[in-house]
């Protein structure tokens, strides 16, 4: 009669029916019928079939794990010959075969206890040690746990025999000593009770260097997820951020009062798990009162210390650029702030040529911090995001999709919420409203964009970077990247080419010099300024990443130069081929002295084809315009878009037609440089109130 090491029950042997499925057992026996169906076992892979994997359940008995019973294609499988593996006996059949089942632990610490399955019965692992082994030090055991089992186990101490100790050397000394006469005690060894000798604690950052052994850590949990197996907690120090499994029983919540923003103290031993470290728990608990404020003082102090560039370094002396000093350092500090606090960072960028140069500069720059930060593999496709829009605004849809991806984050996986950067976008009064339900969940967000922020939008988010006034001579790539040399200085030399590309024409000097100085010259410059506006126009809410920093950086083999040239030509043909179709249908007239190029685009434009609309108007203005005042009038369904020399404010131009057409429901969207939307009804009404209002505001 014994005591079950998992609840302390009585039972015969050491573990009751009821337990048996929470322990790993080693096998050493010699034959099939040996083994207990119904038990878990260690094993080693042997090898692979068609219809399974081979697994050696002992030294003399092998078991086929039937595909059937994998939870995933065997295709999938990582393990090699020789990995340990942990299986269920699911039957032993009577010639002898033994089919296994799957088990989702797969490591030892999953289990709540370990026993060898024995010819003559269940044993504990230690029990041959014990008894052959004798106690140094006096008889103190200096394990932190004596021996005993973890989650709830029963500690089990075995009394250590008597052996006669060499007084020469001391070895094996025992509670009374050696005898008045040099010979040996006679008394036997005492089990001597011995309190755990506090963990001194490390960071993060040093886990590295200490694989295998018991650590203490202190941060706050900034993640909780629960698995088929253990719960996982990320935890964030000073120095990083590090996955911690906790086990209570399959699938179970661990430690449930733990929760996101606690802070904590945890102790655990460090392991290597599919390439990433990670820290397999054996205690953790909230700290309170002088630990705790001595943790967070700690922490804060970092992400102060972190968080603000040293100084300001622009990529450039760009006059428009050198202005916006103080909200340039600012949206860096408020980016760098996220990565140092273990939040996603969430890029919503236009999908314009510019919006995808703009938003990847930034994405460049972050995510070396983030790899630094975390010790995950996969930590920078869930710490940076990037997420194109189809216009410049962010309006309620894209808000609604954001907040139910950040809250299903939060919920399903524990995951701080974002920081959202809105790039070449989101500057007018039409964004304030997915603001505000970006507010309600305490999201934070900040704009950068070459469109002059309206009132409203400055008062819903953090941080504004645009020009006072939009001139044309800054794009949002501009600004970002000088946001992004100033999240990561280390990247400045990667970045340099970047503000050049974002310029359809007149690009300042000084970013052409940048551009030649990296290895960038005209060619090569524009060869990436068409092809990322060619792509931008495809699978334009997907962020492309790989494929985008190919075209930018020449990551990837075969990608530089080659690839750029190659996507460049086909954005060149098909803009052609559209560009002669407009011009042959434009027509050109005169309002008041205004030299007017009228382009209906919803009967001589290729809608669902690229270009865009907005990209084919953009270049038809930049060839067709002669002298000043010269206006471009593209006129869709229910859309006109307006290109015009001097500038004309959308916003006064939407006020004149919708006096002049009041049942047209007309509406100025994307602020002075956006487009004006009507009902289809009152389309020509439209057209003539715009025509007569150029005039007016341009003859």
């Amino acid at each position: 009669m014994g005591n079950c090491i998992i609840c302390g029950k009585p039972v015969d042997g050491l573990v009751c029916g009821s337990h048996e499925e929470d322990v790993a057992f080693e096998f050493e026996g010699t034959s099939p019928s040996q083994l207990t169906p119904g038990r878990f076992y260690r094993g080693s892979v042997d090898g692979y079939a068609d219809f399974g994997v081979f697994v050696d359940v002992g030294d003399h008995v092998t078991g086929l794990l039937h595909r059937s019973e994998l939870d995933r294609r065997l295709e999938s499988l990582e393990w090699e010959r020789g990995d340990t593996v942990y299986v269920q006996v699911l039957d032993v059949r009577d010639n002898g075969n033994v089919d296994l089942g799957w088990s989702i632990r797969q490591s030892a610490r999953e289990f709540r206890g370990e026993l060898i399955d024995a010819p003559d019965g269940e044993r504990l692992p230690d029990d041959e040690e014990t008894a052959d082994e004798g106690s140094d030090s006096g008889g103190v055991d200096e394990g932190r746990d004596g021996g005993g089992v973890d989650d709830g186990g029963v500690d089990v101490a075995t009394e250590p025999t008597p052996e006669p100790v060499d007084a020469a050397s001391g070895a094996g000394g025992t509670a009374g000593g050696t005898s008045t006469d040099g010979t040996a005690a006679a008394t036997p060894t005492m089990e001597v009770e011995e309190p755990d000798t506090p963990l001194k604690r490390t960071t993060v950052d040093a886990l590295s260097d200490q694989v295998g052994s018991v650590v203490r850590l202190e941060g706050e949990i900034i993640g909780v997820r629960q698995t088929s197996g253990p719960t996982v907690f990320e935890l964030s120090d000073e120095t990083g951020t590090v996955e911690c499994a906790a086990f209570e029983e399959a699938g179970v919540r661990a430690y449930p009062a733990v929760d996101v923003g606690d802070v904590v103290g945890l102790e655990g031993e460090v392991e290597r798990h599919h390439g990433s470290l990670q820290v397999e728990t054996e205690r953790l608990e909230r700290l309170e009162d002088e630990a705790l404020e001595t943790v967070e003082s700690r922490l804060a102090e970092a992400v102060e210390t972190e968080a603000r560039p040293a100084a300001f370094e622009p990529l450039a002396d760009h006059d428009a650029v050198l202005g916006l000093e103080e909200e340039l350092l600012d949206a860096a500090t408020e980016i760098r702030r996220a990565v140092v606090e273990a939040r996603p960072v969430v890029i919503r960028h236009a999908a314009t040529a510019d919006g995808y140069v703009a938003g990847a500069a930034l994405e460049r720059a972050i995510l070396p911090l983030v790899r630094e930060k975390h010790t995950r593999d996969d930590a920078e496709y869930h710490y940076v995001e990037r997420r194109p829009l189809e216009g410049r605004i962010y309006d309620m849809d894209a808000a609604t999709d954001d907040v139910t991806d950040m809250l299903e984050a939060r919920d399903r996986h524990g995951e701080g919420l974002p920081l959202f950067v809105l790039v070449g976008t989101g500057s007018t009064a039409e964004s304030v409203d997915a603001y505000e339900l970006l507010d309600v969940y305490g999201a934070d967000r900040l704009v950068i964009d070459d469109a002059s922020a309206d009132g409203a939008v400055a008062d819903a988010v953090s941080v504004v970077v645009t020009p006072p006034e939009p001139d044309g001579t800054v794009t949002a790539t501009a600004l970002s990247a000088s946001v992004a040399t100033h999240v990561n200085a280390d990247v400045r030399g990667e970045l340099a080419h970047l503000p050049a590309i974002s310029y359809w024409e007149a690009p300042p000097e000084e970013y052409v010099s940048l551009a030649a100085e990296a290895g960038y010259d005209g060619t090569a410059v524009s060869d990436r300024r068409e092809a990322v506006a060619l792509e931008a126009y495809y699978q334009s809410y997907k962020d492309k990443r790989e494929l985008v920093a190919d075209l930018l950086f020449g990551d990837g083999e075969g990608a530089e130069g080659d690839l750029a040239a190659h996507v460049s030509e086909q954005f060149r043909a098909k803009l052609d081929a559209e560009l002669e179709t407009a011009r042959l249908n434009a027509e050109r007239i005169e309002a008041d002295g205004v030299a007017v190029l009228d382009l209906d685009t919803a009967a001589f434009t290729h809608r669902f084809d690229f270009p865009s609309t907005g990209l084919l108007l953009d270049e038809l203005f930049r060839r067709e315009r002669e002298g000043e005042p010269f206006v471009l009038l593209g006129l869709d369904e229910d859309e006109l878009h307006l290109r015009a020399t001097p500038g004309v404010d959308v916003r006064e131009l939407g006020e004149r037609v919708a006096e002049a057409a009041p049942d047209a429901g007309v509406r100025a969207v994307g602020g002075r440089d956006g487009h004006l939307e009507f009902l289809v009804g009152e389309r020509a009404a439209v057209r003539e109130a715009a025509l007569e209002a150029v005039g007016e505001l341009l003859g």
